[in-house]
């Protein structure tokens, strides 16, 4: 495992106002994330991070050294370490509370067969072809929330009154779960997701090391007593539903178990909800802030599909993972070692220089878009066809009836290094 001593010593290792940076949750919802990322791909592109507190990481920034590091799992393992960043103090809690450094199992924490045969079980359901047997669904939940919208008399904020509920409700229909539980998996994926921001905490008071797990685990706890009650369901009652599938899924002809079946419900619920209602909110603040796209996708609707797509660039709404190297290897002329920690900057992939041109502009022609927002290999979101759907059926609708849209006040953004993107989008509007 890397040393701390090692960190301080190293010529590779990078500069401390740098490393702050990408520890601050805050710095995730300005510019200064970005300028940061900039400078890495500049003058260190593979870096070592070693913040007081943290356990010292390698810190990827460029295109090529993430996917190189995705595709190759079996030597940058992501169950073997925290696959989320985390202090020494948080996952020395997680560990001693779960005997792993991972509160929950999920796709994400697995590798190798077990990753293949727990990816396996809903494959299937998130695939094109099914995604597309769901169109007339998702096009009519879009419907109703682009009717919503337009309720609101010209003036609402578009992440709460619209991009939070819309792709929970796609997800919630897949799951099949009660409609009259939405709103409370509306707060559990945030909390999930976002647990270092003040405004969507379970702990609301000063932000410590000790409050952010506090929060962090009783929202997994919630998660699990609450799915485990649909999986009892499902099991007595079967519907065709993925809740269904997911409990009386078997692995080699036995039942999965029930921390993996909770983790199951956890991953789609919440990484099915908020990444897409933050790629959906920032392609709105798109449409509010340049001049001319919302004439031009109206004139020419062929162009939705690669707006949606430069919309995912631009949010990201993954920003980091967390990956650890299972044998010495050597990438970029440095010496990664066996139990070295990693961070994929995701984030900083999908503004490399080397790969777009212009990055730091929001370019609704971009073609080809070799976005990495979904992640790359063995690891590809299950979900990225649902995503993408769930945005071009809102969008084909809203842009049609959208007769023009500017800001209204202050956009914010979630304070998080893993998963952020908009908290707050004030517009207003007119709709036919």
């Amino acid at each position: 495992m890397m040393t701390d001593t090692l960190a301080e010593t190293s010529t590779e290792h990078i500069p401390d106002t740098i490393a702050k940076t990408i520890v601050t949750p805050a710095d995730y919802a300005s510019d200064a994330i970005h300028d940061a990322y900039r400078w890495l791909r500049a003058n260190n592109p593979l870096g070592i991070a070693a913040p007081d507190g943290f356990d010292p990481f390698w810190v990827v920034t460029k295109h090529a050294d993430i996917q190189y590091i995705s595709r190759n799992n079996a030597l940058f393992p992501s169950g073997e370490r925290a696959t989320t960043l985390g202090d020494r103090d948080h996952i020395g809690r997680v560990m001693r509370l779960t005997g792993t450094p991972n509160l929950a199992r999920t796709l994400i924490q697995m590798d190798g067969t077990d990753h293949r045969q727990y990816r396996g079980l809903t494959q299937a359901w998130f695939a094109a072809k099914s995604v597309r047997q769901r169109d007339d669904t998702i096009r009519t939940i879009a419907s109703r929330s682009i009717d919503h919208m337009a309720a609101l008399d010209g003036n609402c904020d578009f992440v709460r009154d619209v991009a939070l509920a819309y792709p929970l409700n796609v997800v919630m229909d897949i799951l099949g779960v009660p409609a009259e539980e939405y709103p409370r998996m509306l707060r559990l994926t945030q909390e999930l997701f976002g647990p270092q921001d003040p405004e969507v905490a379970r702990v609301m008071a000063d932000a410590t090391d000790g409050h952010y797990s506090a929060a962090v685990q009783a929202t997994v706890a919630e998660f699990a007593e609450f799915f485990g009650g649909i999986s009892a369901d499902r099991r007595a009652n079967p519907q065709d539903d993925l809740a269904t599938l997911i409990a009386t899924a078997e692995i080699d002809g036995k039942p999965i178990g029930a921390r993996e079946a909770a983790s199951y419900y956890m991953i789609i619920a919440s990484a099915g909800h908020d990444t897409t209602s933050y790629s959906v909110s920032t392609a709105m603040w798109a449409l509010a802030n340049i001049p001319g796209l919302l004439d031009d996708l109206r004139a020419d609707p062929s162009l939705i599909p690669q707006f949606v797509e430069e919309s995912i660039r631009w949010a990201t709404p993954v920003k980091t993972f967390m990956r650890s190297a299972s044998e010495d290897v050597e990438l970029r002329d440095r010496k990664i070692r066996k139990g070295d920690w990693l961070m994929l900057c995701y984030a900083s992939a999908n503004r490399d220089e080397d790969v777009f041109d212009r990055p730091d502009e929001f370019d609704v022609r971009r073609k080809p878009n070799a976005q990495i927002a979904f992640g790359y290999g063995g690891h590809f979101c299950l979900g990225q066809h649902l995503a993408r759907t769930e945005m071009r059926e809102f969008f084909e609708q809203l842009i049609a009836r959208l007769e023009w849209v500017r800001p209204s006040g202050e956009a914010k953004s979630v304070h998080s290094w893993f998963v952020n993107g908009l908290k707050s989008l004030p517009v207003e509007y007119a709709m036919r």
